[in-house]
């Protein structure tokens, strides 16, 4: 059977093609050894049900393990204890079908909680089964719940974390026999959670699955388990392409989400032959690693949806990312900040030596878009300007960057005049992002540098069917600190292996000379021009 990348549900490593989660278990199996509780919690698509899925399979020689998913307990399941109680015992039962052996004594409580009409099941009664099925089972119990957002929020789900953590605490304390882990997976961080007292407005912050530790374990997709999966593939197909080089540009865009990984594998895989490439060896290159961004940028995914809708509920938080990535301001993180917060525990921004850094780079490409959009609906000018010029920016498939840069230059005269000293940076830059969109738009990407973007310098990136071109926007600070420039343009050149770069500099000396000109600096050719 021929494998295929998957992207939705459980991939499978005899079905599907999937970066070796061996070290990940292995680190995961440490918790459970140890007999920690704790929770999973990810981003939506982050791999948790395959994790979990390996984790299992990986425990089950020296563990009787519970592996369950409440999204097979309905709203109503959650109503009561008694109707929590049956479908918790229902669940359990139904594992046998998968080999899950339940002892028979245990099977027939389970099975009188499930059926019971008359005498409510009750929690207590359900835990005291559970504490007897550890004293009596020749393994040590591991519980694995998948989906636990399903039941937060309801009142019987805390009072069934309170009796584990009870549970936790009389093994450690009075030698209880009980489960020697419990894993809770899902996005929300139950530990999080904040239970309902007697009044309904009243809320205790202290969760009753407090006792969890802290999880540590890092569950991006690296580039050598990368490398490794395209190894695989390569070999089934019998085609050549360099892993290791694809895999680093995968994980450039993506920085291992686990989704947007395989996503950009099963497009390259599926969907440019024959349209954009002759042969599955042509597709596996840069070039076809820009055509699937493009593909995942301006198509439809449930990720950025709920990127959407993040944003739309937190518009304190849509100005902060806006400032983050349009001035290149510096945001401290703060985890008891409520709109950070979410925004981390669904995957949109993460914690970067205390500074709040979005994702990946598709994450903000996409917000760049989201963010460009707004002054696009307005008609602004110098989205109208660049489109209306774009046949004369492009010759035989490739741009004509330098011509860009002059069009630019002198829509941004015709507008606004000379540049006057409350001309900011970002402004430079959402105004050439604005002028440069309408040019591109179909056929390339582009994407702003993260280690330049700042108040003084950034880098924008540009892939344009096949070609590379990278332009520094800066602020004029004098000709020593434009030969600084010139510089930094040329290491990052050879970074990317280029040998043409462009230089865009704000200038506010009013004897300037305006324009584009070439400049030879070293071996690289900088075309640079000065607004």
């Amino acid at each position: 059977m021929t494998k295929s990348f998957n992207t939705t549900g459980v991939c499978v490593p005899e079905k599907h093609y999937m970066v070796d989660l061996k070290n990940r278990i292995d680190e995961i199996r440490e918790y459970v050894d140890a007999g920690k509780y704790f929770t999973i919690n990810r981003a939506r698509q982050y791999g948790k049900t395959t994790t979990l899925t390996a984790l299992r399979k990986a425990l089950e020689p020296d563990y009787t393990v519970i592996s369950l998913d409440f999204q097979g307990i309905g709203n109503a399941g959650f109503k009561t204890e008694q109707s929590f109680v049956q479908e918790l015992s229902r669940l359990i039962l139904g594992k046998k079908r998968s080999g899950l052996v339940v002892p028979v004594e245990i099977d027939k409580q389970l099975t009188d909680y499930d059926s019971r009409t008359q005498n409510k099941a009750k929690l207590g009664e359900l835990f005291d089964t559970f504490l007897e099925w550890c004293s009596i089972s020749d393994k040590e119990l591991v519980m694995i719940i998948d989906e636990v957002d399903t039941a937060t929020n309801n009142q019987v789900f805390m009072d069934f974390l309170g009796l584990l953590r009870e549970g936790y605490i009389r093994r450690d304390s009075e030698g209880v026999p009980t489960f020697k882990s419990v894993i809770l997976a899902g996005v929300t961080d139950v530990k999080h959670l904040k239970s309902k007292l007697r009044a309904e407005e009243q809320h205790k912050v202290n969760s009753p699955w407090n006792i969890a530790a802290d999880f540590n374990v890092d569950m991006s997709l690296k580039p050598d388990g990368i490398a490794e999966m395209l190894e695989e593939y390569k070999e089934d197909h019998e085609i050549e392409f360099d892993c290791d080089f694809l895999a680093r540009e995968i994980f450039d865009y993506t920085n291992g989400y686990p989704y947007l990984v395989s996503r950009m594998c099963q497009i390259i895989d599926e969907r440019l032959v024959p349209d954009k490439f002759a042969s599955l060896s042509d597709a596996w290159t840069r070039d076809g690693v820009d055509e699937a961004v493009k593909a995942i940028l301006y198509g439809s995914n449930t990720l950025f949806e709920s990127l959407s809708g993040k944003l739309q509920n937190y518009p304190d938080l849509r100005s902060v990312l806006r400032s983050i990535l349009m001035e290149g301001s510096n945001i401290p993180f703060n985890n008891y900040q409520e709109e950070l917060a979410q925004m981390k525990m669904y995957g949109f921004i993460r914690n970067d030596n205390g500074t709040v850094v979005v994702s990946n780079r598709i994450f903000e490409t996409f917000l760049y878009n989201l963010f460009l959009s707004d002054e696009i609906m307005k008609n602004n000018v110098f989205v109208r300007e660049g489109g209306l010029a774009k046949n004369n920016f492009v010759v035989d498939g490739r741009l004509d960057m330098p011509k860009i840069l002059d069009g630019f230059i002198r829509t941004y005269n015709e507008v606004y005049g000379p540049l006057e000293e409350k001309f900011k940076e970002k402004d430079g830059r959402e105004y050439f992002l604005l002028y440069l969109k309408p040019i591109i738009n179909g056929a390339g990407n582009y994407y702003i540098e993260a280690q330049t973007r700042n108040q003084t310098r950034t880098d924008i990136i540009v892939d344009y069917l096949g070609k590379r071109y990278i332009i520094e926007l800066k602020i004029w600070r004098g000709d020593s600190y434009n030969k600084a420039g010139e510089q930094q343009l040329t290491e990052y050149l050879d970074y990317f292996g280029e040998n043409i770069g462009y230089m865009l500099s704000f200038n506010f000396n009013q004897k300037k000379k305006q324009g584009v000109s070439e400049v030879k600096y070293k071996d690289k050719i900088l075309y640079e021009a000065v607004l």
